[in-house]
């Protein structure tokens, strides 16, 4: 298409059978350039309104992790004087949310979520006596 325009183009500044009769040495009027110009500019959006138009981008999914996890149905803690209980809790608790594919901060979001009792008031104590740039809790620190 541009190839073909240029050719034209050229046929014109050179004056072959047009009647520029000084073998090829015509200046080009500004008017035909403009002439030329217009034209190219013509097919160039008429080549436009023939391509259809790209495909709207997919639709993005977001997960409901939060649900995923509640969906697991994870355990409630509230207090115990046997740590093995804790850490079963712990355990029970970090394998719905490796489910459900968590980071970091959600799985301590999630996790803390699930504390009553004893063992909330324990937490919302520990997140109260933190300074206040202190960098987000870890899971590990959980």
């Amino acid at each position: 298409m541009i190839l073909y325009l240029g050719m034209q183009m050229a046929e014109r500044g050179r004056g072959r059978g047009r009647g520029h009769g000084n073998g090829g040495n015509a200046p080009i009027a500004v008017e035909e350039l403009m002439q030329t110009q217009n034209e190219m500019m013509h097919v160039f959006m008429q080549h436009l309104q023939l391509q259809p138009p790209p495909p709207p981008p997919p639709p993005i999914h977001v997960r409901d992790k939060r649900g995923e996890f509640m969906k697991g149905r994870p355990p409630v803690f509230t207090h115990s004087a046997d740590p093995t209980k804790a850490d079963d809790w712990l355990c029970a608790v970090e394998r719905q949310l490796n489910i459900a594919q968590c980071n970091d901060l959600e799985k301590v979001l999630y996790a803390s979520g699930q504390l009553q009792g004893a063992a909330q008031t324990w937490w919302e104590s520990y997140q109260a006596t933190r300074p206040n740039n202190a960098p987000p809790i870890t899971w590990l620190e959980f």
